[in-house]
């Protein structure tokens, strides 16, 4: 596998967390740091042994790297993701691609006119558990899909509570952060998203910044040939002692993954049929980044497909802005 180069923008939590480690798991170069704070980037890079700081992003463009992995705020992922593409760099990029759906395709398009590999950052669809729900519903396991629900409430770390729950702060709220990572899920499974509903509020005491930190979508779903299917999400920062899940129901059987929606790779997949509830046995030990990465390498190398394309990026924003707008217009929003 290539040991591709890396060039990171934005000394996030992510990054720091998750991104670095997988990045150099995977077999990867992390070669340095751009941000906006010349402190936060150069202990960011002290702290991750990278041996190169810069606060000009052209000087990153300009170093020998292969690849960039932007995690800066949302409001940023646009320019940057185009200034990296013209500048002859794959992108991985945190969700959601952009902020608006004609930002996000620009970018698509950039990259192949380019070349270039785009991906989105979504962790979840790499997961194996999900990997199996697919290759499951495929075979017909459980018949004619019907309905999907995912659970996914947690409790928002303290060290989090920042922009993204400012409520003048552009790309903030659980709906661009969580309702996206949902229909990374939800859309290779059940087809094509073509209606949201959804409701927004704000519940917790502690959120101070006015942005909505719970939401309920429901989204209906088309498939050739089938009956619409209809997926329900709750997503929030405010539940701190539930487990995260995904149910996908069909006409012959259901299958349930408990702790299906973090970042942790472990949980467990339920199917239940006319014939009673068995247990899928399946392989959790590698971290979710590390599969992200991987599949990257891959298709950099022209010999694989990343866990979540540009083109998926693209359509779960979709549906994260129409749910958003549904929660404001208080209307079923339509997708194009």
């Amino acid at each position: 596998m290539t040991a591709l180069k890396w060039g990171l923008i934005g000394a996030s939590d992510i990054a720091a967390t998750r991104v670095i480690g997988a990045i150099r798991a995977s077999g990867g170069d992390a070669v340095g740091i751009y941000s906006g704070s010349g402190d936060r980037a150069r202990d960011f890079a002290a702290s991750h042994e990278m041996p190169n700081v810069t606060t000009a992003l052209d000087e990153l463009l300009g170093w020998d790297i292969d690849a960039v992995y932007i995690s800066s705020t949302n409001d940023k992922h646009f320019d940057q993701a185009i200034r990296a593409l013209r500048a002859g760099k794959h992108v991985l990029c945190e969700k959601p691609l952009a902020l608006s759906v004609e930002e996000a395709r620009a970018m698509v398009d950039l990259a192949e006119q380019r070349d270039l590999i785009l991906a989105a950052n979504h962790h979840l669809p790499g997961s194996p558990l999900h990997a199996k729900v697919r290759e499951l519903v495929n075979a017909g396991t459980i018949g004619t899909v019907l309905s999907a629900k995912v659970a996914h409430a947690v409790l928002l770390p303290e060290r989090l509570r920042g922009w993204r729950l400012g409520q003048g702060t552009p790309g903030s709220g659980v709906i661009l952060d969580i309702t996206c990572h949902d229909a990374s899920v939800l859309n290779p499974l059940l087809g094509t998203p073509v209606a949201v509903s959804a409701v927004a509020v704000q519940q917790a005491a502690w959120n101070t910044g006015g942005q909505e930190d719970a939401a309920m979508t429901v989204i209906r779903y088309e498939r050739d040939g089938q009956a619409p299917v209809l997926a329900q999400t709750h997503d929030s920062f405010t539940v701190g002692y539930a487990k995260t899940s995904l149910e996908v129901h069909g006409t012959a059987g259901t299958l349930i993954v408990t702790d299906a929606m973090t970042q942790e790779t472990e949980g467990q997949l339920v199917l239940t049929t006319e014939s009673g509830s068995q247990t899928i046995d399946v392989d959790c030990s590698d971290d979710l980044y590390v599969i992200n990465l991987r599949a990257f390498t891959s298709a950099v190398e022209g010999t694989g497909i990343p866990t979540a394309s540009g083109k998926d990026g693209l359509l779960a924003l979709k549906v994260a802005l129409a749910a958003q707008e549904s929660a404001l217009s208080g209307c079923t929003v339509h997708i194009n």
